[in-house]
């Protein structure tokens, strides 16, 4: 087994990395990782219903969708990630237990009374302090994990937390379990994790590595249609008052488009505010797509007082 440290902490590139030797080296391989911060959700989840989308716009907090399902995590600094790519073998995927047996080791040594449980945690006196994932990619399997070593946990707290009543999603919800840092308890030696979980050579990229892995981040990892768009089925309500008056919508989400939408309000409208609705529908559900459509029609014959602005504002939070 080779191993890897990740020379970068942008989350994008370091997830289009994590898939780049998944996919393309036949070598077993464990990887560390850091992240600036960043919301990575679970690919089957709804990206809007994980997150607080004014303090990931605010803060500018990357939001990256990531291979394996489970919960949204948060990372930053202080929280080391760690992945395993390795032949799927029978019996090995859902085996959490064999992946995080060397963690709860090297804990173990350092006098920690650490132990896994719940569906793929690891938790210290109750808390967690590690949560993993797997997925299987053609023959191989990755697993992956989190480490808090010093994590942020006001932002952990304000990130995560969103308002119910905007989104009703078909999405997996994460699960928004106590957490705590290792530092709270001892701090770990990587190379005795490495020893514990027999990691072998180090691997330095190529060039021909990097150039690959940043294609990959820029084509995919990067994008709207991987990050929210393949969210799964959703309604969006959201409502806002303006001078012109109160709006408010209604959306129906499928494949990251609008399949359909409603406005109501007590704004006043000189023509059929359905001529709006048939503008949007099928569009993305993003302000930036929004308000291109918007910018098209005369809107004060729709919202009179209100902006192409402030209406794609509402129709879309991001």
């Amino acid at each position: 087994m080779i191993y890897i440290e990740s020379p970068w902490y942008d989350p994008y590139i370091n997830l289009a990395l994590e898939e780049y030797l998944l996919a393309s080296f036949d070598e077993e391989v464990f990887m560390l990782w850091r992240n600036e911060k960043s919301v990575i959700v679970g690919k089957n989840q709804n990206t809007l219903s994980e997150i607080n989308v004014d303090y990931v716009k605010n803060n500018n907090i990357a939001v990256v969708r990531r291979l394996t399902g489970g919960g949204a995590v948060f990372h930053d600094l202080g929280n080391l990630n760690f992945s395993f790519m390795v032949k799927n073998k029978e019996g090995l995927y859902s085996n959490f237990s064999r992946f995080t047996e060397p963690i709860l080791s090297a804990l173990e040594a350092y006098g920690l009374r650490a132990e896994y449980g719940g569906r793929n945690d690891i938790t210290i006196d109750g808390k967690k302090i590690s949560g993993n994932a797997q997925t299987v990619y053609g023959g191989r399997l990755l697993h992956h994990g989190t480490l808090l070593f010093h994590t942020d946990f006001e932002d952990l707290a304000a990130v995560l937390t969103v308002n119910p009543l905007k989104v009703q999603s078909q999405g997996i919800q994460s699960n928004r379990a106590r957490v705590a840092n290792i530092c709270e308890f001892k701090h770990i030696a990587v190379c005795e994790f490495m020893e514990r979980a027999a990691v072998g050579e180090c691997y330095r990229l190529t060039q021909d590595d990097t150039e690959t892995v940043f294609r990959l981040a820029d084509e995919k990892y990067k994008t709207w249609e991987w990050n929210y768009g393949y969210s799964p089925k959703y309604n969006y309500h959201n409502e806002k008052r303006f001078s012109g008056g109160c709006l408010e919508v209604y959306v129906e989400v499928k494949d990251g488009r609008m399949e359909h939408i409603k406005f109501y309000g007590d704004f006043f409208a000189r023509s059929d505010i359905a001529v709006v609705e048939e503008a949007l529908t099928g569009t993305k559900h993003n302000k930036e797509e929004a308000l291109s459509v918007l910018q098209r029609l005369r809107i004060n014959e729709y919202f009179l007082g209100i902006s192409a602005m402030e209406v794609a504002g509402t129709v879309a939070p991001l």
